[in-house]
């Protein structure tokens, strides 16, 4: 019925599209039917405005066979370059045709504060059926991007290119190509987003990538196993989400046969993928990086580089003959890639990239970990001069591309007269519930950051968790401390890997609200950022009520996600539902069996994650059981015990032990103990899950649940009370 009614609009706007005539600067306002206005106009009374029409509509795309929603600017994925001349005043009149509110954040480019683009930050979400128009200067050049920054409608397609030509080359001396990676998931991103954050394995399932006990004991890392769980740490990630495709312009493999050999290209590169990483690799030689994040730098020579979430490059590359080369971007995780062809004739392919070593990265890990599983603050590293994870490479990456390797051609010093404010931020985060924070506060549960006009900012960035971050900064560039003097690069966003800590600094110049975040988009949705706020700002005319809209802004990371498993099986059927944030969850599960005698019984509780990596829980809740026909007991504090008819209220508090075991300690209201032990979801094998509980109330279950689907799994189980059973089990 979805599917009905996107098509349904998509040939409805495609019919009769909406326009909105003689507009003025930041118009908002319901559109009339009429033929849609040019893309691209040159104003003849202002000829160095440049006009661009995005409308901005559902869709729908098919890159597996299977149909699925997508969001479209002027009917393709991604939207179309824009393309200026530093010195223009670009004029972007925004139609949003869909029944939801969007806005587009100009990536990387110097804009006024209001026209940034965060939904109710910095920008008015453009309400359904309206246009909505920026003016920007354009008051610098390179390789930029635009996306939405409303919801997580980046992920389906509200993406495009910006090509700013320099004032005084505004025709390229040389042939250039526009390079927009990205990644595609068949799944909605809201289930993507709420799988996460229950640690489900089924992304590590589809990847081949989930470290289970039968693949440690094969490949010899049993003990590596055994002392990562021991750390409490989860199998070795290296991309969150498994993709169905990655895409080049949006295509799974592009062709541009019009190079010729000897033909020198500038690809501009852009990482738009939503937190995919992407290795770079030529076919036809060596590649020579020229930009970063749309600034300049002094050539640099490469076999291979990263580029991380949000980045730009700029590389030049050489067609040596007659033939089709590969310019291929592979997913770091390796699970997958996207090829662009240049040039006409034979295909020269590159070989894949090898599947990763995971267990080799594992063992690096445990290394690196504390018995707590908090990082060790011992190792000094910083500007990706050492890729922790070459280690679970089987090839050579030749010469990999890093920071320290940036160096700006003209010096980028900042005003010495000016005061420095520092600030030290520590990337927290756990991937156990995908909390991700800085300084173990989410964006919400901070205050913005004050700065003043006119000062020096110094940031200094330690990343304590696991994953890697590309931190985007907004509004600003900043200079990357790597080592270059009075010429570090200039950039917008950092990678900062693992036990990294890298140093940025900026000049102050703004006014208003600036974003600074983590760009992979569950990350940041996940409250990995803050708000850096200029003293004495005039007040945006896009934010009518600042309190209010800011609410609107925290209320991403305060997202409440639902979670459920049922088993139905020939014993009767036990289950849970869970509703949890950042900090709390509220848990209720059930047992109930096929007769009197197996019962039923409920417990329900509210708690609250305490620490860094949340390995405590107090809670309260409530009990409730009924059993009939049986022989009083003891449990083993030889208190007599009530399970066969109980209705207790109950405070306790949970930890989560070595081997992912979770203990809990509970009092009800009647004054009985409970001391109980759970594990859930061990990976006996790649799809083989087991699981156990066992307490003081001579209780005690064990079970396996073979993955199916994601949604699906074929289980058995015995419990104390309920006897033997085997059925299905429903996961959501």
């Amino acid at each position: 019925m979805k599917l009905l009614f996107i098509g349904l609009l998509v040939a409805l706007t495609g019919m009769s599209a909406h326009a909105q005539h003689g507009m003025s600067a930041n118009a908002r306002h319901n559109m009339s039917m009429g033929a849609r206005e040019p893309f691209r106009q040159v104003s003849p009374a202002r000829p160095h405005t440049i006009i661009y029409n995005l409308y901005i509509t559902d869709s729908l795309v098919n890159y597996t066979g299977r149909r699925r929603h997508a969001i479209a600017v002027n009917g393709t994925l991604p939207g179309p370059a824009l393309e200026f001349t530093e010195g223009d005043t670009a004029e972007i009149h925004i139609h949003n045709e869909m029944m939801m509110e969007t806005t587009v954040h100009w990536h990387g480019i110097i804009v006024p504060n209001r026209y940034d683009g965060v939904a109710y930050l910095t920008s008015s979400p453009i309400k359904p059926m309206t246009t909505y128009t920026a003016v920007i200067p354009i008051v610098q050049n390179g390789t930029y991007w635009y996306h939405s920054h409303t919801m997580l409608q980046e992920q389906i397609g509200l993406y495009g290119a910006i090509v700013i030509h320099k004032r005084e080359q505004p025709q390229p001396i040389i042939k250039e190509q526009v390079v927009l990676l990205s990644d595609w998931t068949d799944e909605a991103p809201y289930e993507v987003q709420r799988s996460l954050h229950y640690a489900t394995d089924w992304y590590a399932i589809r990847k081949g990538s989930t470290q289970d006990y039968a693949a440690a004991i094969k490949a010899h890392h049993l003990k590596t196993k055994l002392t990562n769980e021991a750390k409490r740490m989860l199998p070795m990630d290296v991309s969150d989400v498994a993709y169905n495709k990655f895409l080049v312009n949006g295509h799974p493999e592009e062709t541009q046969p019009q190079y010729k050999p000897g033909d020198k290209i500038r690809l501009r590169v852009i990482n738009g993928g939503s937190s995919t990483y992407f290795w770079l690799q030529y076919g036809g030689g060596k590649i020579t990086v020229v930009a970063s994040d749309g600034q300049d730098v002094e050539p640099v020579e490469v076999d291979r580089l990263i580029v991380g979430v949000s980045e730009t490059y700029d590389v030049l590359v050489t067609l040596p003959t007659d033939s089709a080369y590969a310019f291929l971007a592979t997913a770091e995780d390796r699970t997958g890639s996207t090829t662009l062809w240049l040039g006409a004739g034979p295909k020269k392919q590159l070989p894949p990239l090898p599947k990763l070593n995971y267990f080799e990265g594992m063992s690096m890990m445990n290394g690196m970990m504390n018995s707590s599983g908090g990082m060790k603050m011992e190792m000094k590293m910083s500007n990706q001069a050492m890729d922790m994870n070459s280690i679970m490479y089987p090839d050579d990456p030749g010469t990999a591309l890093n920071y320290s390797m940036l160096r700006a051609p003209e010096k980028t010093t900042l005003p010495t007269n000016a005061p420095t404010k520092e600030y030290y931020f520590n990337l927290t985060g756990n991937m156990n519930r995908y909390t991700w924070s800085i300084n173990n506060k989410t964006v919400s549960e901070t205050d913005r950051i004050l700065i003043r006009h006119g000062d020096n900012i110094r940031i200094i960035l330690y990343n304590g968790t696991m994953m890697r971050h590309p931190m985007h900064l907004h509004g600003h560039f900043f200079r990357l401390l790597n080592g270059q003097g009075d010429h570090a690069p200039l950039k917008n966003v950092v990678d900062i890997l693992p036990m990294e800590t890298d140093t940025l600094e900026f000049a102050a110049t703004e006014s208003g609200d600036w974003y600074f975040h983590c760009h992979i988009l569950y990350h940041m949705m996940s409250g990995m950022g803050r708000i850096f706020h200029y003293e004495d700002s005039p007040p945006n005319p896009e934010i009518a009520n600042p309190q209010q809209a800011l609410k609107k802004v925290y209320a991403d990371d305060r997202e409440i996600r639902p979670m459920a498993r049922v088993g139905l099986e020939s014993n009767g059927s036990d289950g849970e539902v869970q509703l949890s944030n950042t900090r709390y969850r509220f848990q209720s599960e059930w047992r109930v069996g096929t007769d009197s005698r197996k019962g039923y019984e409920s417990e329900s509780h509210l708690g609250r994650y305490l620490g860094t990596m949340q390995y405590w829980m107090p809670y309260a809740g409530w009990d409730f059981r009924y059993r009939s026909h049986s022989t009083p007991e003891k449990n083993l504090f030889g208190q007599t015990d009530t399970k066969d008819h109980r209705n207790v209220a109950c405070i306790g508090l949970q930890y989560l032990l070595p081997m992912l075991v979770t203990a809990d300690a509970r009092l009800d209201t009647k004054g009985k103990l409970r001391f109980q032990l759970t594990r859930e979801d061990l990976a006996v094998t790649r799809r083989l899950r087991f699981s156990f509980m066992v307490n003081t109330d001579k209780e005690y279950m064990a079970g396996l649940r073979y993955i199916l689907t994601k949604y699906i799994g074929i289980s058995t189980h015995y419990d104390s009370d309920m006897g033997y059973g085997a059925g299905v089990t429903f996961n959501y």
